[in-house]
């Protein structure tokens, strides 16, 4: 996954807990940081995020997010870069990630 200067925090698969990364995606912030970049073609700067919060409650959920293991954060220059760590949930809890998403986009559609 190396792609530029590592944050050291994240776990390795071998180390996920199911009840924190259940807690870390129920929180409706982070669900939406999930949803941004399930649906994003390529990693995403924490600063492209469309999120109701401000920066420095937004560093917080990055950071929960990373440390249960849902995404995988690291610096290209000066920028955070985010991506969503698929393969690594399925490969450890199948199917849960595309449940949260489907639930998540039905639960947006019926409130627009």
């Amino acid at each position: 996954m190396a792609r530029g200067r590592e944050i050291a925090d994240e776990p390795e698969v071998k180390d996920f807990d199911f009840p924190r990364v259940l807690n870390a995606i129920a929180d409706p912030i982070r669900l939406a940081i999930v949803t941004q970049l399930a649906a994003a073609p390529n990693d995403v700067s924490c600063g492209s995020f469309i999120l109701p919060v401000h920066p420095s409650t937004a560093t917080h959920h990055f950071t929960a997010l990373r440390q249960a293991g849902v995404i995988h954060q690291y610096y290209a220059g000066t920028s955070r870069m985010n991506v969503l760590r698929r393969d690594d949930l399925n490969a450890t809890f199948p199917g849960f990630l595309d449940a949260v998403l489907s639930a998540a986009a039905k639960t947006q559609t019926s409130a627009t």
